[in-house]
């Protein structure tokens, strides 16, 4: 194959890539334009993850997820049409263009910023330490003595033993679900848990009056966007600013967590 042939080829496959990535930016642009021609917003969410988003007794979705995902459609003047997603489709939702965002106690790493983007982060996801309302713990030296349940291995396993006293008795079960039974019959007095772990433990047990404790570890959550979807992006991340000057995001994450949404990252 000669110099020229070869050159020539390059070229050929530089303009169709070019041609292809030109295509593929135009369309990649359009969400925000569809939303407000359509005057709908599809946002898609978990109904089996509490406090974040799950079923209510009138069988609406609620939970922190679809008060953002509501406010978001408010700030745009737009309808919101929630789309039900589990764990494994939120992504696929945004790539087959389902939903236009994704409101899933989402968290953000190099993987998934390869196939889609991430606005800001809109609430925290935390592992800690739960317990009544009337027992007290506001430092992790309030701990010692007492006893407290985890998950062996899990990572509020790993964080706790990090930070707790060495006559903290702490207890470990085989799964979550052993974990909060522990702690439903009285066979500790705290509980290291996941965020929503703990949600649903709360929701199901009112009867514990238990609370959000000590942090253990801040794994914020982000909103999923299409990859390319800059306008959208922008929009919503000029949304969840004003939300956190305003105090709408502390509000929310009160709400639903029992502490506020504090310093979350860019």
């Amino acid at each position: 194959m000669t110099f020229f042939t070869t050159t020539k080829r390059q070229f050929t496959l530089s303009l169709a890539a070019a041609a292809l990535l030109s295509a593929t930016g135009a369309y990649a642009q359009t969400a925000l334009d569809d939303i407000m021609s359509a005057k709908v917003i599809k946002v898609a969410v978990q109904t089996d993850s509490a406090p974040y988003g799950y079923v209510g007794t009138d069988l609406k979705p609620i939970g922190l997820d679809i008060d953002m995902a509501n406010y978001i459609g408010k700030k745009m003047g737009v309808a919101v049409e929630l789309v039900p997603v589990i764990s494994a489709s939120r992504i696929p939702a945004l790539q087959t263009r389902k939903a236009d965002l994704v409101i899933a106690t989402l968290g953000k790493n190099a993987e998934r910023q390869k196939v889609i983007d991430f606005t800001s982060a809109y609430s925290p996801f935390f592992q800690a330490v739960f317990g009544p309302k009337n027992l007290s713990a506001k430092t992790f030296a309030d701990l010692a003595g007492k006893t407290v349940g985890v998950t062996r291995g899990a990572m509020e396993d790993q964080e706790l033993g990090k930070v707790a006293p060495s006559t903290t008795d702490t207890k470990r079960f085989e799964d979550n679900n052993a974990t909060i039974a522990a702690f439903v019959a009285g066979q500790v007095q705290f509980v290291a848990l996941g965020a929503s772990v703990a949600g649903n433990m709360m929701a199901k047990n009112p009867q514990l009056s238990s609370e959000y404790k000590l942090l253990l570890k801040d794994s914020p959550n982000f909103i999923g966007v299409a990859k390319g979807e800059d306008k959208l992006r922008t929009r919503v991340n000029d949304i969840l600013a004003e939300a956190k000057k305003s105090g709408e995001l502390d509000a929310m994450s009160s709400k639903w967590l029992g502490r506020s949404a504090g310093d979350l990252p860019l």
